[in-house]
């Protein structure tokens, strides 16, 4: 049996930008992405802490060392430049890595 658990976490990053007229996903630098073990196109959740807006996307990888964190699309909609969010990846794991799986996690505060 496998089991959806966490497997990279970016807490409180600060968006930086909100581009509507974008196809879709949320940019987030590349040294970011790599700390939390988390790769372009990689299917993500998206809290806002400031509104409490959910939402899922996926990762474009922004430039490295930029602190970027761009939401686009549709749900630019629902976050402001200057809010914190928290950004999940999820991975299955099999009981045999269970056991020694630890969750990534980067916190950006």
């Amino acid at each position: 049996m496998f089991r959806e658990m966490l497997a990279g976490k970016i807490h409180r990053a600060t968006v930086t930008d909100c581009d509507l007229n974008y196809e879709g996903s949320i940019t987030v630098d590349a040294d970011l992405l790599e700390a939390a073990g988390m790769r372009e196109y990689e299917k993500v959740a998206v809290v806002d802490i400031n509104n409490g807006s959910r939402f899922e996307t996926y990762l474009i990888e922004g430039k490295r060392g930029s602190g970027e964190v761009c939401v686009n699309g549709a749900a630019a909609r629902l976050v402001h430049r200057g809010d914190l969010v928290i950004i999940f990846s999820y991975a299955l794991y099999s009981g045999d890595e269970l056991a020694a799986h630890q969750p990534r996690i980067v916190r950006v505060d």
